[in-house]
Protein backbone atom coordinates (compact mmCIF):
# COMPACT_ATOMS: atom_id res chain seq x y z
CA UNK A 1 0.00 0.00 0.00
CA UNK A 2 1.31 3.48 -0.86
CA UNK A 3 2.61 5.73 1.90
CA UNK A 4 0.00 8.41 1.10
CA UNK A 5 -2.77 5.83 1.46
CA UNK A 6 -1.41 4.73 4.86
CA UNK A 7 -1.34 8.35 6.06
CA UNK A 8 -4.94 8.85 4.94
CA UNK A 9 -6.01 5.73 6.85
CA UNK A 10 -4.14 6.85 9.98
CA UNK A 11 -5.67 10.33 9.77
CA UNK A 12 -9.17 8.85 9.39
CA UNK A 13 -8.60 6.68 12.47
CA UNK A 14 -7.57 9.71 14.52
CA UNK A 15 -10.53 11.78 13.32
CA UNK A 16 -12.87 8.91 14.15
CA UNK A 17 -11.36 8.67 17.65
CA UNK A 18 -11.96 12.39 18.19
CA UNK A 19 -15.54 12.30 16.88
CA UNK A 20 -16.99 11.28 20.26
CA UNK A 21 -17.66 14.26 22.61
CA UNK A 22 -16.44 12.42 25.72
CA UNK A 23 -13.13 11.62 24.04
CA UNK A 24 -12.68 15.32 23.25
CA UNK A 25 -13.39 16.08 26.92
CA UNK A 26 -10.75 13.51 27.94
CA UNK A 27 -8.20 15.01 25.56
CA UNK A 28 -8.99 18.46 26.93
CA UNK A 29 -8.61 17.23 30.52
CA UNK A 30 -5.23 15.67 29.70
CA UNK A 31 -3.95 19.05 28.54
CA UNK A 32 -3.36 19.77 32.25
CA UNK A 33 -0.99 16.81 32.49
CA UNK A 34 -0.92 13.05 33.06
CA UNK A 35 -3.84 11.53 34.97
CA UNK A 36 -5.05 8.10 36.01
CA UNK A 37 -8.37 6.64 34.90
CA UNK A 38 -9.84 7.29 38.35
CA UNK A 39 -8.72 10.94 38.32
CA UNK A 40 -10.26 11.45 34.88
CA UNK A 41 -13.43 9.64 35.93
CA UNK A 42 -13.83 11.89 38.95
CA UNK A 43 -13.04 15.16 37.19
CA UNK A 44 -15.34 14.38 34.24
CA UNK A 45 -18.09 12.84 36.42
CA UNK A 46 -18.20 9.74 34.21
CA UNK A 47 -18.06 6.09 35.23
CA UNK A 48 -14.58 4.62 35.45
CA UNK A 49 -15.31 1.82 32.97
CA UNK A 50 -16.56 4.35 30.40
CA UNK A 51 -13.43 6.50 30.72
CA UNK A 52 -11.26 3.40 30.45
CA UNK A 53 -13.04 2.34 27.24
CA UNK A 54 -12.56 5.74 25.62
CA UNK A 55 -8.91 5.94 26.69
CA UNK A 56 -8.31 2.61 24.94
CA UNK A 57 -9.68 4.08 21.70
CA UNK A 58 -7.56 7.25 22.05
CA UNK A 59 -4.48 5.13 22.75
CA UNK A 60 -5.19 2.94 19.73
CA UNK A 61 -5.37 6.10 17.59
CA UNK A 62 -1.96 7.11 19.01
CA UNK A 63 -3.27 10.33 20.56
CA UNK A 64 -2.68 9.18 24.14
CA UNK A 65 0.21 7.29 25.69
CA UNK A 66 0.66 5.53 29.03
CA UNK A 67 3.27 5.34 31.74
CA UNK A 68 3.21 3.11 34.80
CA UNK A 69 3.66 4.83 38.17
CA UNK A 70 3.61 2.23 40.92
CA UNK A 71 0.33 0.37 40.66
CA UNK A 72 -1.30 3.09 38.56
CA UNK A 73 -1.19 3.77 34.84
CA UNK A 74 -1.03 7.44 33.95
CA UNK A 75 -2.45 8.63 30.66
CA UNK A 76 -1.04 11.65 28.85
CA UNK A 77 -1.29 13.23 25.45
CA UNK A 78 1.34 12.08 23.01
CA UNK A 79 4.01 14.73 22.61
CA UNK A 80 3.17 17.18 19.86
CA UNK A 81 -0.57 16.47 19.80
CA UNK A 82 -1.41 20.02 20.91
CA UNK A 83 0.29 22.96 19.26
CA UNK A 84 -0.26 26.67 19.90
CA UNK A 85 -2.32 28.39 17.24
CA UNK A 86 -0.43 31.24 15.61
CA UNK A 87 -2.00 34.45 14.42
CA UNK A 88 -4.63 36.69 15.94
CA UNK A 89 -6.22 34.13 18.26
CA UNK A 90 -3.82 33.32 21.08
CA UNK A 91 -6.12 31.53 23.52
CA UNK A 92 -6.55 28.51 21.26
CA UNK A 93 -4.49 25.48 20.54
CA UNK A 94 -4.92 22.95 17.81
CA UNK A 95 -4.65 19.21 17.63
CA UNK A 96 -2.12 18.44 14.91
CA UNK A 97 -2.94 15.18 13.15
CA UNK A 98 -0.37 15.64 10.41
CA UNK A 99 -2.99 15.55 7.66
CA UNK A 100 -5.18 18.24 9.23
CA UNK A 101 -5.62 20.18 12.44
CA UNK A 102 -8.52 20.88 14.77
CA UNK A 103 -8.68 24.15 16.70
CA UNK A 104 -9.73 23.66 20.29
CA UNK A 105 -10.57 26.65 22.52
CA UNK A 106 -9.28 26.65 26.09
CA UNK A 107 -11.96 26.04 28.67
Amino acid sequence: MAKDQLQVIHCAEQLKALSEPLRLRIVSALRAGPQSVSELSESLAVELVTVSHHLKILRSARLVETKRKGRFILYSLREGVFQPTTGKVRDKEHIDLGCCRLEVPRE
